[in-house]
Parts: structure tokens; sequence; C-alpha cells
């Protein structure tokens, strides 16, 4: 028996030649000429010779799908089944292409069909060709169709058309669900239909421990199939005698909601499931007119859209959450009765789909997320770069391959980093700068801005910490004036100096060296807190302003770390801090992925107990706070010999990062 197939290549093909293969005869298989070097490889894969698969050079998109004469003629009358399983399934492509590639496609193949005089014609169309219709579609009906506005159910219901109206050679129709990979293996080519919805469960596994209970969405009922069964069932249909005119529907005939499909895949992923899923007909009682507008206003479209393109779910997917129609499948499982082919259950199979989409289809698997492919011939300003936090940043930055401007306000000691980070292989552009003095900032700003035309990163590094008790600040106020001037104003300096061609290239990102203590309210650091929280501040509604210019901030609230700022305390040599390494890959986070915020989850943690329990918050920062002395030089007495007492060792090392 000899067979020839459409797409071949494609998913549901890859798993049918095998099939067809195992009947004996030869297939031939449609491919253009540039895929013929894919078709040896599927072979091998197959294990299939020349002669069992032989390869017919030709197109979708043209007459006759492009098939010469001198195949025409080799073809005639030896073709038992013509498979025409190519078409587009993606609901994203344009409407045009949709238009060539499902509807005239199929118009060429059932012409190329009656040239060469084949037996029989097999037509695999889709659940979409019945588009949204409400209620029980049958394996009998087509006319009924409903809402077929979309262009990707339009092109599916006119291709099966074609077929019915226009095909002289004897044709039967497949109609499955939606196909999802191999059932044993996971196996899947792409991402569409339920998949979209993974990096959602994914993100929620990431965010949340398992047994958290989330809210969902309930929606219509979708009817999920595995390509084995796909496979298998048309394969014996095929074959069956007398059955031809007719349509099969290779659905589940019994499947689950929206919100029930989400919570087996949130399952299979480990991630939290969705205790109370909201039906969307709750608000039927809304008139349609307003809840249209409300959907339509400016700031929920950018939301919208924000959110979809961050989980990579198309706009069109979210139109067939209340699918409305439920399919009989009554000729299919006549057909298939007794034969062991049937639908699994969905439980039963989604660990498989989960994993194989993990390993092999996760879309960030192929983003590059490495300090090298987001830096690598960018100029990158770090402040305070001669040591610390700022040298270690400084010192990655230049190992990833970046224009690296390093800036402090000693010029030996600059020349001395640069040289050392030269050795590295770095690009390396020494600027004196004091941060503190507004004029010496404009001056800077110049000269960068001079020198490489513009910045891609500003790391506002520099700054000064004072740990001091506000009783003994009393008649100290310039302690906070001079650490307002350098962290807050100097910081904000280089932003608006900056900013400018950031917004007019529509890209740029400033990551601001924070503090844990702004999330804690450290006490003796009221100095040093507040100037930072006003950075946090300034740069949270910067943000929104810059939002749709791709303009972004990262507020990295650091823990201790171990740098010369803090060596004065020497009570820190007792507690548990950060190496600058460590905190340089904090910075290089915030660079690659470019979160709004990176905290330590005690710090996250401490945020939280201060919105809700600001008393027991303050209650522990106070016991903090009594624990630990004023040091003697904060106290004005030079003779500074710290005993640091097992108390103190364990309850530092409990809050891990805060200073104390």
């Amino acid at each position: 028996m000899n067979y020839f197939v459409t797409g071949g290549t494609g998913f549901i093909g890859r798993f049918l030649i095998p099939k067809l293969l195992a009947r004996g005869g030869t297939v031939y298989m449609l491919v253009r000429e540039s895929s013929l070097e894919k078709l040896d490889i599927m072979r091998v894969a197959w294990n299939a010779s020349p002669e069992q698969v032989v390869g017919v050079v030709g197109d979708l998109g043209e007459k006759l799908l492009g098939v010469s004469e001198k195949d025409q003629e080799m073809l005639k009358g030896k073709v038992d089944h013509f498979f025409h399983l190519a078409a587009i399934y993606d609901m994203k492509a344009s409407a045009g292409e949709q238009e060539v590639a499902n509807v005239e496609g199929t118009r060429s193949a059932v012409q190329l069909a009656e040239a060469i005089q084949a037996k029989c014609f097999q037509h695999v169309s889709s659940i979409a060709a019945a588009g949204l219709y409400r209620g029980i579609f049958r394996e009998d009906m087509f006319e009924e169709a409903e809402k077929l506005d979309n262009p990707y159910l339009r092109t599916k219901h006119e291709s099966e058309k074609v077929v019915r109206k226009e095909c002289q050679v004897p044709w039967r129709v497949y109609r499955p669900g939606m196909v999802v990979g191999h059932s044993k293996t996971g196996e899947m080519d792409k991402i569409d239909g339920p998949y979209y919805f993974f990096k959602l469960i994914q993100k929620l596994r990431n965010t949340l421990p398992q047994w958290v209970p989330t809210i969902g969405i309930e929606g219509g009922r979708i009817n999920i199939v595995p390509v084995d069964f796909v496979v298998d069932a048309m394969d014996h249909i095929a074959h069956a005698e007398g059955e031809d005119g007719k349509c099969f529907h290779l659905t589940d005939p019994d499947p689950q909601k929206v919100g029930e499909v989400l919570n087996t895949f949130a399952e299979a992923g480990h991630a939290p499931r969705m205790a109370m899923r909201i039906d969307s007909r709750m608000f039927g009682f809304i008139p349609p007119m307003i809840r249209q507008g409300v959907a339509k206003l400016p700031p929920i479209q950018r939301m919208k859209h924000a959110v979809m393109n961050d989980l990579g779910i198309p706009d069109e997917v979210m139109s067939f959450i209340n699918y409305p129609t439920k399919f009989d499948s009554r000729e299919t499982e006549r057909l298939l009765k007794d034969t062991g082919i049937e639908v699994p259950r969905l439980q039963d199979y989604a660990p498989a789909i989960w994993d194989y989409w993990e390993r092999h289809l996760d879309p960030d698997l192929y983003k590059d997320r490495t300090l090298k492919g987001a830096v690598e011939g960018r100029v990158c300003v770090v402040t305070g770069a001669t040591s610390g936090i700022g040298l270690a940043t400084a010192q990655s930055l230049a190992e990833a391959g970046a224009k690296v401007c390093i800036a402090a306000r000693t010029q030996e000691k600059l020349d001395e980093v640069r040289k050392e980070l030269e050795q590295l292989g770095g690009e390396i552009y020494a600027y004196q700068v004091d941060v503190s003095n507004m004029e010496d900032c404009d001056r800077f700003v110049a000269e960068v801005l001079k020198d490489h035309g513009h910045v891609d990163v500003l790391v506002n590094n520099a700054g000064r910490s004072i740990r001091r008790s506000i009783h003994l600040a009393f008649d100290r106020f310039h302690d906070f004036e001079r650490t307002m001037q350098l962290n807050y104003f100097g910081s904000l300096r280089l932003i608006m100096g900056f900013a400018p061609g950031m917004l007019e290239r529509r890209r740029g990102h400033v990551v601001n060296i924070s503090s844990i203590g702004v999330l804690t309210n450290a006490p003796r650091f009221s100095a040093y807190v507040a100037s930072k929280a006003a950075l946090d501040a300034f740069s949270r509604c910067a943000a929104a302003e810059f939002s749709d210019r791709n303009v972004t901030f990262t507020t990295i609230n650091m823990p201790l770390v171990r740098t010369p700022m803090i060596s004065p305390t020497k009570i820190y040599d007792s507690v548990p801090t950060l190496t600058p390494e460590e905190a340089a890959d904090l910075v290089a986070e915030a660079i690659i992925n470019r979160p709004k915020r990176i905290a330590t989850r005690l710090g996250i943690f401490a945020q939280v107990l201060h919105a809700l329990a600001p008393k027991f918050g303050e209650i522990v920062m106070n016991t903090g706070f009594r624990m630990f002395p004023d040091s003697s030089a904060a106290a004005g007495d030079k003779d500074e010999k710290p005993k640091v007492s097992t108390e103190q060792v364990a309850f530092a090392a409990l809050m891990r990062g805060i200073h104390w």
C-alpha cells in the first residue's frame, strides 16, 4: 500500500509516517527542496530507506503543490491514500498566511490527488472548523459552525469546505482536538494551546510553596488529546472499509474545564493549585457594553498586554478561555471499539507533557542569561569603583566584555584599578569625580557622554554610611546633610544627566545600591537609611514615567557587605556578611534580569512585618538596638575595644545581613 503525505515533517506527520511504514509499501512525502537534508535525518529516525520514504519536491503555496509533471506521472495510479496534514496551526499567524496555507493549500492538494488518481483523500481538519458553536457539535455537522471571525477558525472551516465541495476523490475528514505532546514521552514541537499557560504555572511555583492556595479562572471545556492517540486513531480509521465521505472527531469524550486543566498541569509541575476558580459568567449581570468599554480603557489594555507579554500568552488565546463547544465522537468511538485505542486521562500523562516542556520548550532555556550577553560592548558606569562592591562589579563587567567607566574620588587609586582590570582584558575608562559635588557630577556626565555618546547601564554604588544613634547626633546635623548629599543628590544628579540619552535611545538601566536597612528600618542608621529611601522613592516615580520607553530601574536592598565602609565598626568583624564578590553577583543579576527590586528573604519579611504588624517589628528592631551598643568612635571615645558576646553573635546570625 502506497501513501502520499503533505506536512510529513510536521508534528503529526512525524508520528504518522512510522505507522504507515509499518503497513509496508512506500510513503511519498512532499518536501521543499531546501528540506531534502532534513528528510535524510528523518529517514534515519524512522529507520527507513530512500526507497521506503521518497521525497517529492513541491510547495504548499503553489498550484498542484508545485509537484512537477514528471513526478505527477510517476505517482499516477500508485497512491492508495493521500494524507493532507500540511497547514498552519498557529493562531498568531496573519490572516493572509493562513488563507494561503490552509485554504489554497488544501485546494491544491485536492487537485493534485485528482491528477495522480489517488484512491482516497484523507484530510486533517480541526475542531476549529466548528467555530465557536454553542452546544454539542456532531461529526455530521458542518454548515452549523458559528462565529468564524477569527482567521484561524475561518480558514480551518473553509479548508474543510474545499474537501467536502470540490474533492472528486473519495475523502475522509478528521477533526483532532488541541493536540499536545506524546502521552508517554511528552514530545512536542512547539508551544500551543495549554502550553501558553505553563510559564504562569512555573512562575507561581517559583514564587509560592505548593501548599499555598491561589485564585484562578474556570472557563469552558477545552478538548485536549495527545498526538499518539491522534495518529493511532487516524491510522486505524483511514484503513477501515466503507467509511468514505465521513468526518471523525479525534477528541476526548470527557473534556475538562480550563481551571481543571490548569490545576492538572500545576500538580504535574509541583505548583500551587487554584483552590478558588472564578467563572466569568458570574459577571454576566454587567451589561456587555460596560464590560467591553472597561476592557478597552488604555490603562487596562497596557496592563493586560504587559502581563500577557511577560507570560508569553497571545491575546488571541484568551478569546478561547470560555470555549462553548462540546464534540460528539460516536463515529470515532464505533470504529475504535475493542482496538485499545482511546484517549488517556490527562492526569496520567500531564507529568510527561510538563517535563518535556520544561526540559525542551521553556522559552527561558533559550534566553541568554549571562552577564556577557547583557553587557558585551555596552557602556556601563560604576561609581565608587575602586573598592568593595564597586570594584567587584567593575571586574565582573570587564570580564563580560563591557566598556566599563569606573568612577571614584582618588585619581591614583583609579589608575591602579584601571591597570588591574585591563590586565583581565577589559576595556576600562577611568574618571575622577566626587559624587557629593554637583558641579563635579555634571562635569563627569559631560565627559562620559563626550567619550562614548551614551550610557547603557548606570550603577549608583558610591555611598556613605554613618552608624550613630540619633541621641548622639542631635548636634551633628551635618551627618544627615552629607549622607543625603552623596547617597541621594549625587546619585540623582547622575541619573538626571544620563537619563535623557537613555530615553532618546529608548534603552537604559539604572541599578541603585540601596540597603536592607530601608526594609528593616535599621536603628543607628537613620541618616544612611533616609538617604537611600529617598533614592528608592525617586526611582519608583521615575520608573512609572519611563515604563513605556524601556528605561528601567532596579533597587538592590543590599545586606551587610564586608567593605572598607564598614571597617571602622569593629563589631562587624564577628557578624555574618556578604563578600564584595557575592554583592557583585546581585548587581549582575540586576543587569541581566532587570527586576524592580532585589532583596533577601529576611529583608522582604521585615518589610511585610512592618506593614502588617508595625509595633511587633519595632520591638524586634529595638531589641537589636539595645543589644548592640554604639561604637566608641560614634560616642566620641577613640579608645575602642569592642567585646562581642555570644548573645550578640547568635542574634546577628539570626538576623543575617541586617545592619546593627
